[in-house]
């Protein structure tokens, strides 16, 4: 008996310094005692940029002033690189502030690596898009009233705008972490993942017709507003959109998986590669870790394996185009 309440004593002792351990940053005395003595004397700006909130000589030009580095934001800035280098020097690992791993701002960009790789996806999507549109409008053959073979030509067009709306959002909400941006950058990424498990249904089951295309559409694009409201207007719930994006993200992967698997199509190659490498990709975002000397994380090495991922898609896109365009002018004559 007193050897299992020694057992279960440690048991508790290891719990309670792992909930010591696991507390976020901003929760620590010595970080909350020089953020409000940084309030009192006002900020030092020994960060980059300006304030927006200072003498008007200082101030960043209007252009520049979206991202709202305030008094408050700088001394939050400056606390946190000043605790973490205690923290470095005590060997202690670095901690979250405020939700967030201590990144280093870049001319006042506060995700820098996550930045320019969402702006290389967003390059890539457009070069994606218009390879599949010089593709199906000026190398392809059309049918006798001028429209495309190709059934998903449209659907495909709508996929980019999403894409690249996606990424520019992305790459906005990496450069300031504002209330504006993060609700922009979860919409835009809800709203993706619906399209694509749209795309997907229409294309894996072949859904030619218009009135069972809006059938299908539906309950989805109803499913995927609804939840982009309660976001935005009701309670912006993390564990609750993270739960819905999996959801969908799987359900698609699901779908083009088994479809690879059962189709005769000559890149299905391409598509098993696309498929599980965004799945091996999302274990990303699941082991979450410090920034690498405070520019390269877990998420940002998501962004890096999407750029190969999505030159790939594109690939295979244009890939069916040309095998959907040949089988319907072969059963045409």
């Amino acid at each position: 008996m007193a050897r299992r309440r020694f057992v279960l004593f440690l048991v508790a002792l290891s719990w309670f310094f792992g909930l010591f351990e696991a507390s976020s940053g901003d929760a620590d005395p010595i970080y909350q005692a020089c953020v409000e003595q940084c309030g009192k004397t006002g900020c030092n700006f020994t960060s980059p940029g300006n304030s927006i909130d200072g003498p008007w000589y200082r101030q960043e030009p209007l252009y520049m002033q979206w991202k709202q580095w305030d008094c408050l934001s700088d001394c939050r800035y400056d606390c946190m690189l000043s605790r973490e280098g205690e923290r470095l020097k005590l060997g202690y690992k670095p901690a979250k502030y405020h939700g967030k791993w201590p990144f280093k701002r870049i001319y006042g960009i506060q995700e820098p690596v996550s930045v320019a790789l969402s702006a290389l996806n967003l390059a890539v999507q457009f070069h994606g898009w218009v390879s599949f549109f010089i593709l199906v409008n000026y190398k392809l053959p059309f049918r006798p009233n001028k429209k495309t073979y190709y059934e998903y030509t449209g659907l495909w067009h709508i996929y980019a705008i999403f894409a690249m709306n996606t990424w520019f959002w992305s790459a906005l909400f990496h450069s300031r972490d504002v209330d504006f941006t993060e609700k922009m950058d979860y919409s835009s990424a809800v709203a993706l993942l619906g399209y694509s498990l749209l795309l997907a249904i229409i294309r894996v089951f072949n859904v030619r017709l218009e009135a069972a295309r809006v059938m299908v559409a539906a309950p989805i694009i109803a499913l995927v507003m609804t939840h982009i409201l309660y976001l935005n207007f009701f309670q912006f719930d993390y564990g609750l959109n993270l739960k819905f994006c999996v959801a969908m993200g799987v359900l698609q992967m699901i779908l083009w998986a088994v479809w690879a698997g059962v189709t005769r199509h000559p890149s299905r190659l391409k598509l098993w590669i696309v498929v599980l490498g965004s799945a091996l990709a999302m274990l990303l975002e699941i082991y979450d870790f410090p920034p690498y000397q405070g520019l390269l994380d877990a998420h940002a090495l998501w962004h890096a394996t999407t750029i190969p991922l999505t030159y790939l898609w594109w690939s295979f896109v244009r890939d069916d185009s040309e095998f959907r365009t040949s089988s319907l002018i072969k059963k045409a004559k």
